[in-house]
């Protein structure tokens, strides 16, 4: 058997061939092969990177090589940094890239780095999401970002990069169901709006933290008339029981909202 390949078989008991190599006390497997031939010749490919410093993180995506993408960044990151990370990621000054492709590369925070080393980022109609106990969620709810934000309007990159996923970089403009920051008479207010056959707006506020509770407010109005909608209640971290409960007192629902719903529940 070729230097770095080994025989297996299928459940069918068809052989195919396994290559790995061992670097740093490490135990790199490398993949599977139709041929003893190429397996060996994925062996030689990593052992190649592995003593040579011409394959870099910079330049490896304008060659080809008959690794996958996703196993080369692993081998120049094991070399250059001398950890093994098991998912594309490359270690650099201050943060981290994840290769989601050889030509996409994003970047996060090093307080990411032991998520992202055991979950894979997968990508699905534009989205970016990862598998966590059987359920599948968008990388930009670590953020407090919903899955029916909008680039733009309720998030933004400070830097204007789409791909730097950084904390410093990731700007949360509207974290709450039905609030929106805008401009009014030249201040800076949080306007609240519900939908029903069009919006409704229910007010504009000083806070997020009040205007939040306003939307849940006008939810809680129309389940109680038994108005039968899948809304979501927002939920307002850090905020005592009897705080909540002051600002939701305080807060009064224009007549036109409450009057519709009173008109739809008949």
């Amino acid at each position: 058997m070729l230097q770095g390949v080994y025989i297996a078989y299928r459940k069918d008991n068809t052989p195919y061939y396994r290559s790995s190599i061992h670097y740093n006390g490490k135990h790199v497997s490398l993949g599977s092969f139709d041929t003893e031939e190429k397996a060996h010749e994925a062996y030689e490919e990593a052992s190649r990177i592995y003593k040579s410093k011409d394959i870099t993180i910079d330049n490896f995506s304008s060659k080809e090589f008959l690794l996958s993408d996703d196993k080369i960044v692993t081998i120049i990151n094991h070399r250059d940094n001398k950890i093994y990370i098991k998912t594309p990621i490359y270690l650099r000054q201050g943060y981290f890239s994840y290769f989601l492709t050889r030509n996409k590369e994003l970047k996060f925070s090093n307080d990411d780095l032991f998520y992202y080393s055991s979950h894979r980022i997968l990508t699905r109609k534009g989205h970016l999401y990862v598998n966590d106990f059987g359920m599948q969620y968008n990388i930009l709810s670590r953020f407090g970002i919903k899955n029916y934000a909008v680039l733009g309007n309720d998030y933004t990159f400070a830097n204007g990069d789409k791909n730097d996923y950084r904390y410093a970089n990731v700007i949360v403009v509207n974290k709450y169901h039905g609030v929106h920051k805008i401009t009014y008479k030249n201040k800076e207010q949080h306007q609240v709006k519900i939908h029903f056959n069009g919006d409704y707006l229910i007010g504009r506020y000083d806070s997020e933290e009040e205007a939040a509770i306003a939307y849940n407010k006008a939810v809680d109005y129309a389940r109680d008339k038994g108005i039968k909608k899948n809304y979501i209640d927002n939920y307002v971290p850090d905020m005592a029981s009897d705080e909540y409960k002051r600002i939701y007192d305080s807060i009064k629902l224009p007549k036109k909202y409450t009057d519709y719903i009173d008109e739809l529940s008949k």
